[in-house]
């Protein structure tokens, strides 16, 4: 059934007759429409699940990098600002860091897609917005938040404000054998490819939206993708692609991170043959899925250019997080501080957009839904989100001296009240356990960071909350790979205002969040306020 049949299929004749009627008259009248909005840009974004790029997950996509990133511009320093699907996505939908929208993990006692969130942060989305102030027709489709769909949460019955149409996926990626809550009604699919292969069942959804949307009013898509998240299933015509295409053995592949924090000591190196087989073996199957990724990029760009709307669409890719297959020893999964799993693609295409850029400023995903809201002319200080706008990036009237030198990166970890029994040495307290005894996660992997970029600097400050109060520091500019810890060894001011920054951003809220960072000359380093300095000083002693 196509996204208009949804909508109208049971509409009486004579509400069918007034409605004819009424769309004559407004497509001979256009300025009938809400004229104010007739002419704003429209906007896609494109969002892919546990897309890395630091170990080359863009590599495969050539159609994409072609159609959005050649056609405009590239980020070469995009963060996530938590490395884990749903509080991430929070963050875009958002523009908040998790300490103020309060999803911690993908659970819904973690607020993911909780009644809790339902009520206090989704009206505030910068969907919800969009449709409420700025008059743009909205459409979603894809994964949400990973307990969407949850019936304690109201399950697929639930459209999230914001949406005039909505095709959810029941909680997390899958690509057979899920179910879609199309405008609140339920849709099974199975295992059919034609039918029910999920990246494309979304990109034939996104051409009928297309096709059938109102000409008269802006629109807003967001398509969110299953690729390359796991099951990596990819569609028949890819699956022996890449047979020779190994996980790249950079300098932090399989070797131990001796001066890490303990779960990350904990990994066994070196790792087990049958271990490198198996994320060698994922490394391909999620490239494979990308595949059809790139088919849904370019069905997407080519229909907006028939229609002749390309020229006055934004067109955003990126990801909610990064991966790592390998690296300090450690298989397959996200939620780790290290340049792998926070950093993401991000390229954009549109109006004013000059083609073939690369930037080097600092963006992260909380800056999605504020560069959304400005392009779409709604003012974001009218909200409480902590991002800030790059529209003056894309457009080029950035003055890149004033623009955020640094931001905050935040996780929260998880574990099991009782051993894993894939891991009963290390005890209770961990999660994520591989069957070599090598866990993920952990109660005690919660951490805040500092990420500096700035002309005179390229750190990585990081504390965590545990008992020993671990510190990390990287020099990225020296060491790319994060191989080398500098906490006990790097210049103790340098430490001190770091932790300084680092608790003014774990407490910040709104436009407190882009205050300036360490390394901006208009930054003032006030001791009297590093409430947590004495335990830092006892832990570097």
């Amino acid at each position: 059934m196509k996204m208009y049949e949804v909508r109208t299929a049971k509409r009486p004749m004579l509400l069918n007759f007034v409605l004819i009627c009424a769309t004559l008259i407004l497509l001979s009248n256009p300025c009938c429409v809400g004229a104010k909005w007739y002419h704003r840009p429209n906007i896609v974004l494109i969002l892919t699940d546990d897309l890395d790029i630091a170990i080359g997950g863009m590599t495969p996509l050539n159609k994409t990098r072609k159609l959005i990133g050649d056609a405009g511009m590239s980020f070469a320093n995009a963060f996530v600002a938590s490395p884990l699907c749903c509080p991430s996505r929070a963050s875009i939908l958002t523009g908040k860091y998790p300490h103020n929208h309060h999803v911690i993990n993908n659970t819904l006692e973690g607020n993911c897609s909780s009644v809790a969130w339902q009520k206090t942060q989704e009206p505030k989305t910068f969907p919800a917005l969009l449709q409420a102030y700025a008059g743009y027709q909205t459409f979603f489709a894809g994964k949400y938040l990973n307990q969407y769909g949850n019936p304690d949460a109201g399950g697929v019955e639930h459209v999230p404000l914001g949406w005039d149409y909505w095709v959810g996926l029941d909680r997390n990626s899958k690509y057979y054998n899920y179910s879609l809550s199309v405008n609140g009604k339920l849709r099974r699919h199975g295992g059919n490819y034609s039918q029910d292969y999920l990246t494309d069942v979304l990109a034939n959804m996104s051409l009928d939206f297309l096709q059938y949307k109102s000409n008269y009013r802006p629109f807003f898509m967001m398509v969110s993708t299953p690729a390359p998240h796991a099951p990596w299933t990819p569609a028949p015509q890819y699956q022996d692609r890449f047979k020779d295409i190994k996980a790249p053995r950079d300098p932090n592949f399989n070797v131990h991170g001796k001066d890490k924090h303990w779960l990350i000591r904990q990994a066994k190196t070196p790792m087990t043959n049958s271990s490198i087989h198996f994320l060698d073996d994922t490394f391909r199957k999620r490239w494979r899925t990308l595949l059809s990724v790139d088919d849904l990029v370019e069905k997407i760009v080519n229909r907006l250019e028939v229609r002749g709307e390309l020229e006055n669409t934004y067109v955003i890719f990126t990801s909610d997080n990064g991966y790592h297959t390998g690296q300090f020893s450690l298989p397959l999964d996200k939620r780790q501080l290290y340049e792998f799993d926070i950093r993401v693609p991000l390229l954009v295409r549109g109006p004013n957009i000059k083609p073939n850029q690369t930037c080097g400023l600092a963006v992260q995903n909380v800056d999605l839904g504020p560069t959304i809201l400005d392009i779409a002319g709604y003012n974001v200080n009218k909200t409480s989100m902590d991002g800030m706008s790059f529209l003056p990036v894309l457009d080029g009237s950035v003055n890149s001296s004033m623009w955020r030198t640094d931001f905050l990166v935040e996780y929260e970890g998880e574990g099991s009240n009782v051993s894993d029994p894939a891991c009963p040495l290390l005890g209770p307290g961990v999660s994520e356990c591989f069957p070599d005894c090598v866990c993920e996660d952990s109660f005690n992997n919660t951490y805040a960071c500092v990420r500096t970029i700035a002309p005179s600097a390229n750190l990585q400050y990081c504390e965590f909350d545990d008992n020993e109060v671990f510190v990390e520091v990287y020099n990225i500019t020296a060491d790319r790979y994060q191989l080398s810890n500098l906490a006990k060894t790097i210049d103790q001011e340098v430490l001190e205002k770091m932790n300084h920054r680092l608790m003014m951003l774990q407490s910040c809220s709104g436009q407190a969040c882009r205050t300036p960072g360490v390394y901006d000359t208009r930054y003032r380093f006030d001791p009297s306020l590093m409430f947590s300095s004495n335990r830092l000083r006892h832990h570097l002693k």
